[in-house]
């Protein structure tokens, strides 16, 4: 009688242990279920740009600057979509597209590149292929029109992944890239940008207590364009390319040719290109940490660039923003600053032109 009850006892046990496990497994099937039905494909290819972040207010701009500027983002981002939509790669979209940035004197790279304390344009850019993770830098050139042409000739054409100065320009050259006389990098307005800055550091100088606001001081560490994009074929790529800091010296180099920091493409995660104040952005590693948290916290594109640009950077004491696509086809343009030159286009062809911050166009 009692080795039927302890019998009885057991197999009720047994019965309701393997209940609780298939409804445990049930459980964790419709959660994965659940997550897995975020992570589809939301556009079959996309590219977003930015023409530089900083104190961009609506006050400030003219209505004849802020149409330019619209026009010209538009101009870009419509040569890269064409590329794209056509089947082309995401590496020729993003190259593509920053050619046209580069090529007008409203942003800070080739022709409306910032002077330097010598008065010279000091050039930097970078490209990156997130199928193969391969990449390609230059930096301090003077006489490359475009110098992310350069850059993705380094990543395809030479063991190398950052070629500077001298150097750079020589391989430019033997790459067949359009070089052009250091005059052609002269704009009015960048050059009357640096007086500016200067006359400002003698006064700060003379007496620390002067202090005045200028926009164009304000922002002399802002500037950069940038491209991200996503292929018909799921590959992402990214590019960035910059005159610099206005006033910079000795040779100085900011985060746009630095591979993870200004720039960083990976198939497994998203597409990053930086603008800001680069010596943090270089300290934070900004564009491979929003791909990391991705890969190894499981965030969303999304919440990782947040989470770097609104604080992990502003807790460093820097600002500035990122444009980003991840593998799915997600866009973002995240920024702490009061505005960013910005633009994007998905497959169906639905454009987004912003200037500044809070919904305003």
């Amino acid at each position: 009688m009692k080795n039927t009850f302890f019998l009885l006892v057991i197999l009720v046990l047994f019965s309701t242990c393997k209940n609780e496990e298939e409804l445990k497994a049930i459980s964790n099937n419709q959660n994965k279920t659940a997550i897995d039905s975020t992570k589809m494909k939301v556009n079959e290819f996309a590219i977003v740009i930015h023409g530089g972040a900083g104190t961009i207010l609506k006050e400030n701009m003219t209505p004849e600057d802020e149409a330019a500027y619209k026009s010209k983002l538009e101009e870009a981002i419509r040569v890269g979509y064409k590329i794209l939509n056509e089947g082309g790669s995401s590496l020729d979209a993003v190259e593509k597209t920053i050619n046209i940035l580069e090529d007008s004197p409203l942003f800070n790279a080739g022709k409306g590149a910032v002077f330097t304390n010598a008065e010279t344009n000091e050039l930097d850019a970078s490209i990156m292929d997130g199928k193969t993770l391969n990449a390609g830098a230059s930096a301090g050139t003077r006489t490359v029109k475009n110098p992310i042409n350069l850059a993705r000739a380094v990543m395809e054409n030479s063991p190398h992944v950052m070629l500077s100065g001298i150097g750079a320009e020589q391989f430019a050259q033997e790459q067949g890239l359009t070089i052009v006389d250091s005059s052609y990098f002269f704009t009015e307005n960048r050059y009357k940008s640096l007086q500016r800055v200067k006359e400002y550091e003698l006064k700060k100088k003379a007496d620390k207590k002067a202090a005045f606001y200028d926009a164009t001081i304000k922002d002399s560490k802002f500037g950069t364009v940038g491209c991200v994009a996503l292929d018909k074929n799921g590959n992402l790529a990214a590019g960035t390319s910059t005159g610099g800091m206005t006033n910079k010296r000795w040779g100085r180099i900011g985060d746009a040719p630095i591979i993870g920091a200004g720039t960083y493409a990976n198939n497994n995660t998203c597409a990053v290109s930086s603008t800001g104040w680069g010596e943090f952005f270089i300290r934070a590693m900004v564009a491979h940490d929003i791909s990391a948290l991705m890969d190894y916290k499981g965030l969303s594109l999304q919440e990782a660039a947040h989470e770097v640009i609104q604080k992990k950077v502003p807790e460093l004491g820097g600002d500035g923003g990122i444009i980003a696509v991840d593998k799915y086809g997600n866009l973002v343009m995240e920024f702490n600053t009061a505005g960013m030159y910005r633009a994007s286009m998905n497959d169906t062809g639905e454009l987004t032109i912003g200037i500044y911050k809070d919904n305003e166009n």
